[in-house]
């Protein structure tokens, strides 16, 4: 169940020229993590201080942008040799600091607890993902309700106005995802080889 991140690669190709340049015009891949920052802040004071429909437009060209940040620092880094695991701890920071900051522009027009609630369950997924990759399973990107979908439903939002359902369903979809990840996760490790230390153990020795 990929949902739109199967569109990953094709996004990644319209965006090769603007790899390309910023290769040449030796960009930090840092720089472009909090680029996409700053555009999910920007969107979130779009969507809060501009009525549906009139937010629709820059918060669209806002996570289009956020979007395409977090698509070019991980590809730019590739490219000029400087994946760092600096830049891996950063590139995680950025994302989740992306999507709470986009989030918070429904403090204006929601409830504080409805807020939160879907700020929390956006982080589920993506910290399932990081706990099967650290356990040795692939890093698991898919849907059903991933960050591409997350943003689609915020643009809703602010064509809309349906503030309060689409913090609701991006709390349930959340919330999905990461079980429907875990229960993948779970199936990729498979139980532990004979002889391997056993969990508490495992966790003392961290």
């Amino acid at each position: 169940m990929n949902g739109l991140y199967a569109l990953k690669p094709w996004y990644a190709d319209r965006l090769a020229g603007a790899r390309t340049a910023l290769v040449r015009r030796q960009v930090s891949p840092d720089a472009l993590t909090w680029a996409g920052v700053l555009c999910a802040g920007a969107a979130a004071l779009a969507l809060g201080l501009l009525p549906a429909p009139y937010a629709a437009l820059p918060v669209a060209v806002l996570l289009a942008a956020r979007l395409a940040f977090a698509n070019l620092d991980g590809a730019l880094a590739r490219d000029t040799g400087r994946c760092t695991r600096r830049g891996a701890v950063l590139n995680e920071l950025g994302d989740r600091l992306a999507d709470l900051a986009v989030l918070a522009g429904f403090l204006f027009v929601a409830p504080v607890w409805l807020v939160a609630l879907a700020g929390l369950a956006a982080t589920l997924p993506s910290w399932v993902s990081l706990a099967g990759a650290a356990a040795g399973a692939p890093r698991r990107n898919s849907g059903p309700l991933g960050k591409t979908e997350r943003c689609a439903l915020i643009v809703v939002a602010a064509a809309s106005g349906w503030y309060e359902p689409v913090l609701a369903l991006i709390a349930v979809g959340s919330a999905v995802t990461a079980g429907v990840r875990l229960r993948w996760v779970w199936r990729e490790l498979g139980p532990a080889p004979v002889g391997t230390p056993d969990r508490a153990g495992a966790g003392s020795a961290r």
